[in-house]
């Protein structure tokens, strides 16, 4: 079969479509036949190595995808032609996987297969943020900073059906419009977007910042929260990992909390099953829906995967079988 393989760690450039051997169903372990795989930010980091899980090269790459079951085992509750998605640590950007039973999800029939492989990764991560983190509650206001890109457009719509407000942070006129189309009552720009959040919001602030992009813009999300607001750490794709005055949460009577949905959800079982059936009937009314921006085939992986290093992506890129 084929699948997309890191053969050195120098990036995006150095990632090859090979023919490998077909995975073989292990205990506990499902086989998928994939239709679509996403692309996140860190299959990015992988490429060079720099992602907390560094297999050796040559390796598989790729954390989510959809698909039908090709093989399961009699007591997984799962038969041959069933639509999932599924994720796991890597290997998930080839024609055949094997995954492990926790791991694969049932994927409704109102979602696409492009949309499917778009779920896993920042929808649990999201429902991780909101809900499990952060405590979300109808009627509270979120600012979601990169808001036009995969994690930012989940949140925003996951954050809107669940009742909140959402003020989404984008860089350019088009990132927000994405923003406000993912469900944003409001876009503001990155420069000045503590100054635009107190107007917005009358001087209160927000009861929530969601941040997955770190760097310098942290102290001001920490001035844009209203009393017992919280900013929930979700990454640092801007590459520079904040600091925090200590002072700034007591004289506010706020929070900083670390949001790592993966090495929380894999320690417990069942964890991840309920995150996803909390999603389901979001998923089925249509309210959840990924925003797909580029779609390539199998042997494009490295445009791919350069697309989102050079971060002008919005939304999701998927690879198509």
């Amino acid at each position: 079969m084929r699948a997309v393989q890191v053969v050195e760690l120098e990036g995006p450039s150095a990632v090859r479509l090979n023919e490998v051997d077909p995975p073989v169903r292990g205990d506990g372990e499902v086989l998928v036949d994939v239709a679509a795989a996403g692309v996140n930010f860190p299959d990015v980091l992988m490429t060079r190595g720099l992602y907390q899980i560094r297999p050796e090269p040559p390796f598989v790459l790729g954390s989510e995808c959809a698909g039908t079951v090709r093989e399961a085992g009699p007591d997984s509750g799962l038969a041959p032609g069933d639509r999932v998605a599924a994720f796991a640590l890597s290997g998930m950007f080839g024609e055949i996987v094997s995954v492990p039973e926790g791991s694969v999800l049932p994927l409704p029939d109102e979602v696409g297969f492009a949309a499917g492989a778009c779920l896993p990764m920042n929808y649990l991560t999201a429902h991780f943020t909101l809900v499990t983190r952060g405590g979300l509650q109808p009627g509270e206001t979120v600012l979601v900073h990169g808001a036009a890109g995969g994690i930012g457009t989940a949140v925003i719509q996951l954050a809107a059906a669940l009742g909140a407000t959402v003020i989404g942070v984008t860089s350019t006129e088009a990132k927000a419009e994405v923003a406000r189309r993912a469900g944003a009552a409001h876009a503001v720009g990155v420069e000045g977007f503590k100054d635009a959040v107190r107007e917005l919001t009358g001087g209160a602030g927000v009861d929530m910042v969601v941040d997955p992009v770190g760097g310098d813009r942290f102290t001001d999300s920490l001035r844009s929260l209203a009393p017992l607001g919280r900013v929930m750490v979700v990454g640092f794709t801007a590459g520079e990992i904040p600091t925090v005055k200590v002072n700034r949460l007591l004289l506010g009577n706020t929070d900083v909390r670390g949001v790592g949905w993966g090495a929380y959800a894999l320690d417990r079982d069942g964890f991840t099953r309920a995150g996803w059936d909390a999603l389901l009937p979001h998923l089925r009314s249509g309210a959840l829906d990924p925003v797909v921006s580029e779609r390539f085939a199998l042997d494009e992986a490295p445009t791919a995967l350069a697309r989102i290093d050079e971060r002008t992506v919005t939304g999701k890129v998927v690879l198509q079988m």
